[in-house]
């Protein structure tokens, strides 16, 4: 045979292809599952990440007032004399916590007695919030710029500075207020937090990381978005849980494995509210599982190819016997006097070989066999009628060979009266054998061309020939030829029994176009039937044609 037909060739292209569907498989699932491990395991990474972060925010916010606090118990500040002195203590503190870009000390009034660097020194901050609360109490106040600090300290990046407040009341040894310590911390303090924190994790799968305010506002994060109000439907869910993560459509239009986490506070200070959010894009998240299902494949394809390649070889081993039974097939096929070789090798083809010997022996007795089994097939093993399968068949010659002569099909049902008692009070056997008698007489109610057909138990179906003309007539004659017949009395081993019969009929295609619906009709007509009296024939259609 030529060599795209062959089984050899058949029997390689066959492993390949199973090998290289294997091996889609494997690393479609492979890389699903691995996708949705890489997605709980970054979402869950970028959440704890994110915690951090915010954790670590607060707890600095924490210590930076605690810092105050003890320094605002010092007799210095308590006992306000030497300005000189707050300064240098001030400078010092400054110094020992870079992220505060300007602390200084003002009178009840608010007027700035002492503060770093002398900046702001004589201005009255009686107007600002970093006095206002701060006389009142610890406060601690959320990111704002200062345009007025802003200009005298130096900005080596040039860009907009910004500052977080924390201020409290100093009190005099009688209980009286001595002045307000009021402080600036530089908003990138928190930049210096998160590089410290999330650079590793950054770098290591281009994660972005945004602070964002009580309002969503965007405090710390890319440069187009600072000052934006960021809105994604997860953010509704921060009430809730300290962290979590997400799948989310940004306002980029781009889906990203995002993580949230909101500000609890450190012991006494409550927090601002702050929430920090760390994003990754999903095709960042899901590199790794594609390179591992585009390395599954790639292996696969290869070893389907090996494969297919020692499939090539060992069939040969298989396919050189098969070869000469078929030459020998062709041989008698031609009507040569040959033999089928004897093989011995593997047993099913020396089985092949043994079974073609009497292949023709086999057809004979198969086609014989087929005869007989389609005859049981639809035949009631009982009554020997037709049953349901040989109706089914029937059916559609009968309504072409009616068409074709321009006549109708009677559909009558038949369901026997009396019978139950007869199984009751005799016995099963006996109501088979009446059965097998009913069986004769409705076959000799029936004329050319005509079926009677047992539907199970003691049901029956007549289909009829019937021209259009006298479509009724014909019909109603053979359904009280079939009363009477079934009327006579049966003897049934010596025991003379009498059963009845009620009969629904109806006529395809007068009474319905559609033949189930007209066997739907005729089986509501049998029921009229009986709940008429039974023994009687009650038909869709009344008036003859």
């Amino acid at each position: 045979m030529p060599f795209p037909h062959s089984l050899r060739s058949r029997f390689a292209l066959l492993i390949v292809l199973l090998v290289t569907l294997l091996s889609w498989l494997l690393g479609s699932l492979i890389g699903q599952n691995s996708s949705e491990r890489i997605r709980e395991e970054v979402g869950r990474d970028l959440a704890e990440v994110s915690l951090q972060m915010v954790d670590r925010l607060d707890r600095d916010m924490a210590s930076r007032a605690s810092y105050l606090q003890v320094l605002g118990s010092l007799r210095t500040l308590r006992q306000p004399q030497d300005s000189a002195e707050i300064r240098a203590l001030l400078n010092r503190l400054q110094q020992e916590i870079p992220s505060i870009a300007w602390i200084g000390f003002t009178d009840p009034q608010g007027k700035v007695l002492a503060s770093s660097n002398s900046i702001l020194e004589g201005v009255s901050l009686a107007q600002r919030p970093v006095y206002i609360e701060g006389i009142k109490g610890l406060f601690i106040g959320d990111v704002h710029e200062a345009v007025l600090l802003a200009k005298l300290l130096p900005n080596p990046t040039g860009e907009a500075m910004k500052f977080v407040d924390i201020s409290l009341p100093i009190m005099a040894p009688d209980g009286q207020i001595a002045g307000v310590l009021a402080s600036h911390l530089s908003w990138g303090w928190a930049e210096e937090v998160r590089r410290s924190l999330l650079e590793p994790i950054q770098d290591r799968r281009n994660v972005e990381f945004l602070v964002l305010g009580r309002d969503h506002t965007v405090l710390l994060g890319p440069k187009a978005m600072i000052g934006q109000k960021l809105e994604l439907s997860a953010l509704q869910q921060t009430a809730e849980k300290d962290s979590y993560w997400a799948v989310q459509q940004w306002p980029d239009g781009n889906a990203y494995l995002t993580g949230f986490a909101s500000s609890q506070g450190y012991g006494d200070y409550a927090g601002l509210g702050w929430i920090v959010v760390a994003r990754q894009a999903l095709d960042e998240a899901y590199a790794p599982a594609r390179e591992l299902m585009s390395s599954t494949v790639l292996w696969g394809s290869g070893l389907a190819l090996l494969f297919a390649a020692l499939g090539w070889m060992f069939s040969g081993y298989f396919t050189r016997p098969l070869r000469e039974i078929a030459h020998a097939a062709d041989r008698l096929s031609a009507g040569e006097i040959t033999v089928i070789p004897d093989l011995h090798s593997p047993s099913e083809i020396a089985m092949l070989s043994q079974s073609i010997r009497h292949l023709v022996e086999s057809l004979t007795h198969h086609e014989t066999a087929l005869g007989i089994m389609d005859n049981k097939a639809h035949s009631d093993p009982l009554t020997g009628l037709p049953n349901r399968a040989a109706l089914e068949r029937y059916l559609p010659s009968a309504q072409q060979y009616s068409q074709a002569h321009n006549g109708y099909l009677a559909l009558l049902y038949l369901d026997l009266d009396g019978f139950k008692p007869v199984n009751d009070q005799f016995g099963h056997g006996a109501g088979d054998l009446l059965l097998k008698e009913v069986a004769a007489r409705l076959r000799a109610c029936l004329r050319d061309g005509d079926l009677v057909a047992r539907l199970g138990g003691d049901e029956f179906l007549m289909i009829l020939q019937v021209p259009q003309h006298e479509a009724l007539q014909q019909a109603r004659q053979i359904a009280e030829r079939a009363l009477h017949k079934l009327a006579e009395p049966a003897d049934l081993d010596g025991q003379l029994v009498r059963i009845g019969c009620s009969i629904g009929g109806a006529l395809w295609p007068l009474d319905h176009r559609d033949l189930g619906e007209a066997l739907e009709l005729a089986d509501q007509a049998l029921y009229r039937a009986k709940q008429g009296g039974k023994n009687r024939v009650e038909f869709q259609s009344q008036q003859p044609i």
